[in-house]
């Protein structure tokens, strides 16, 4: 005996991916059964259409077949990018790209753990969050493509920054062992041609010269790279470059934070200032159940250098605008403290301060009592 599946206008699917296969679950709710696919295609671009093909199958097998039905992809962000979600959308195929922390998971202490079970659990979360439990899971917001490229100059100089000084630091210590402290002006021709000498005047020994010498020319490659770097600052799409153009008019930002905060932080679109103030990780994080309440600190979410610049700011900022209200605001709450209250509610103004430079840039709302640079005459 047949039966004919009633008519539906919604369906979700997740994609558990992984590099060796993708799994695949669909669900239109009800008493549907979910329906799985694996997809182990080895060339992506097979992978790509198979998975078109089977959501054209699996609206047929769920009976998502009207014409204006509504289908909800969804994968969890990770080492595939955004690729996949422009791709679909391209397509017609309404994506979302799914924040992995917000999937809640059972808590014991030894659980199965599967790419099917996985895909199931992340396909009936996306079904209720479709269905209007905004809790279930939590969506990212997918930059643009210029802006996803001008985030990629950001994070290679921050790579060649960290090259540059581990480079650096591995050299100068290294030498330290053989009692060379003092580095002469020019200590790196004197190095490759082998003029230091130790404490006991003695050359450095061959291995040690050889060692010494691929790290200086990593270093040395290191710092090209950087002035390669800097001179494709121009390069930058319109609106990268106009916000940090006008975040370097405010006296005590400078070009580095400029271009830090713009291609780390003010890409995004955000809604109101808690956004802000979460993004960066900078809000408090309470623990109060039953007779226990302590406060556990900021939640630190988000990119750690991005909250150290802020700090960093935030001290430059006291200094160079005196009359802002951030700044009496940080004179008020921390008259009569000590270094520690000070270094304590570093991290508030650092908070308000991300949200004024927000409003800045966003609206155009100079932050109170603040200052521009002047122009030169």
């Amino acid at each position: 005996m047949s039966t004919t599946l009633t008519t539906v206008c919604l369906m979700v699917m997740a994609i558990e991916i992984a590099s060796a296969k993708w799994v695949v679950a669909s669900t239109a709710g009800g008493d549907r059964k979910i329906r799985r696919k694996v997809l182990s295609q080895a060339r992506i671009e097979d992978r790509f259409a198979a998975l078109l093909v089977e959501i054209g199958e699996a609206r047929s097998k769920l009976g998502v077949v009207a014409p204006d039905a509504r289908v909800v992809v969804g994968y969890e962000a990770g080492h595939e990018g955004f690729w996949l979600f422009r791709a679909l959308r391209e397509r017609g195929v309404e994506t979302e790209v799914i924040d992995p922390v917000s999937l809640q998971v059972d808590r014991r202490s030894k659980r199965a753990k599967t790419d099917r079970l996985d895909a199931e659990a992340l396909t009936m979360a996306l079904w209720r969050y479709v269905n209007g439990d905004k809790r279930a899971l939590r969506m990212l917001r997918v930059p643009s493509e210029e802006a996803e490229d001008a985030r990629e100059w950001q994070r290679e100089r921050d790579r060649l920054m960290r090259e540059r000084r581990a480079c650096t630091d591995r050299i100068i210590k290294k030498l330290r062992t053989h009692g060379i402290w003092d580095l002469p002006p020019k200590w790196r021709t004197d190095l490759r041609e082998g003029h230091l000498r130790t404490f006991a005047g003695k050359p450095l020994g061959a291995s040690l010269h050889h060692a010494m010498t691929v790290e200086l020319t990593r270093l040395e490659l290191a710092e090209s790279k950087l002035k390669e770097l800097t001179a494709k600052l121009r390069e930058l799409d319109p609106a990268s470059a106009d916000r940090i153009d006008r975040l370097q008019g405010l006296r005590g930002i400078g070009p580095t934070s400029a271009r830090g905060l713009s291609l780390s932080l003010f890409w995004r679109q955000f809604n109101n200032r808690r956004e802000v103030g979460a993004c960066v990780g900078m809000v408090g994080t309470p623990y109060d159940s039953g007779t226990m309440r302590q406060d556990q600190g900021i939640s630190k979410a988000g990119d750690p250098r991005l909250r150290a610049m802020l700090v960093e700011l935030s001290w430059l900022w006291l200094r160079l605008q005196p009359d802002s209200a951030i700044t009496r605001w940080f004179h008020e709450r921390t008259q009569g403290a000590g270094k520690r209250g000070r270094r304590i509610m570093i991290v508030a103004v650092a908070r308000r301060l991300a949200i004024a430079l927000w409003r800045f840039v966003e609206h155009g709302e100079l932050p109170q009592g603040a200052t521009m640079k002047r122009l030169p005459a």
